[in-house]
């Protein structure tokens, strides 16, 4: 019987396969995607390949998708129903608390569960990150419970790691991202010239910004693979992970390039459509774990 119960909000952008596999519990949210004058809203809950490719279509198209954060009753109603289930002890993580007030709210829904249910633990960790930042840390609290480690051991390990995960976020554009509220006006005139791939990293805080402007994806690829010589991926416990909004052929691309210079060949994913919602079709992202922390740029 598993030790503690691994929960996550949708934003992790783990597959279904793998979360129903390791009995990870996710509270899903949603997105509304506006096209042709309809408004559809649908849960952040992908079952397929299909559907991924599906939504970045719709986008490409015209379309264009809206997200909300997680309120205090959702975290609460999916905590409750973990806790009834006879799960007493959960580890939760949250989307970065600098991109929304999400994984404060999940962290004032855990007390709440704890006043309610006495000896009921709900800890949270905040991600400073999204997408495959925040499913890496999932994954290795799965690899810690298999290893035996206790809830509380855990906790400590999984979050000391946000700033040792290192980012390389290659936007096709920063359209999205300004539309979204997500970077300024400022740093979106970077996207608006011809071929201009902006890439982005997360601040210490959490937060996004723009961190240098290549001329292509192949000088963006040849920019990240310069800052994984600057900040060289953990060898022994080797973390490094690619995610495309769409750009499946440009993900494996990167992918050529990593396994060539570093003998190991990056895991390649889809990103979900609530975070694909603000980063937009075409993009490519990386992230490995360093020794070193990140800085903010």
């Amino acid at each position: 019987m598993q030790n503690f119960v691994i929960s996550s909000d949708s934003t992790c952008d783990l597959y279904a396969d793998y979360v129903k596999a390791q009995g990870i519990r996710i509270v899903c949210l949603s997105y509304i995607m506006e096209q042709n004058g309809a408004l559809t809203e649908a849960p952040d809950d992908f079952q397929s390949y299909g559907e991924y490719v599906d939504f970045y279509r719709k986008l490409r198209e015209g379309g264009f998708s809206r997200t909300s954060m997680l309120n205090y009753e959702k975290h609460f109603e999916h905590f409750r129903a973990i806790v009834e289930e006879g799960g007493k002890e959960i580890i939760h993580f949250s989307l970065s608390s600098g991109l929304s007030p999400t994984a404060n709210v999940a962290k004032d829904a855990a007390r709440g569960i704890e006043e309610k249910y006495p000896g009921t633990k709900v800890l949270v960790v905040d991600s400073l990150a999204a997408t495959i930042g925040s499913g890496a840390l999932v994954k290795e609290a799965v690899r810690l419970r298999g290893a035996g480690k206790s809830l509380q051991e855990t906790f400590d390990a999984v979050s000391a790691l946000p700033l040792h995960i290192q980012y390389c976020i290659i936007a096709n554009d920063l359209f999205y991202l300004k539309k979204g509220g997500r970077v300024s006006a400022v740093a979106a005139a970077a996207g608006s010239l011809l071929q201009v791939k902006p890439v982005l990293s997360f601040t210490r805080e959490g937060k996004l910004t723009v961190v240098e402007k290549c001329r292509g994806m192949k000088k963006a690829f040849a920019y990240t693979l310069a800052k994984t010589e600057k900040l060289p991926p953990v060898e022994e416990d080797r973390m490094m992970w690619i995610v495309h909004t769409d750009a499946e052929d440009q993900a494996n691309e990167l992918a050529d390039m990593v396994e060539a210079r570093w003998n190991f060949r990056p895991d390649v994913t889809i990103m979900g459509p609530v975070i694909g919602s603000h980063v937009g079709p075409g993009s490519v992202s990386m992230i490995w774990k360093t020794k070193e922390e990140r800085g903010d740029g």
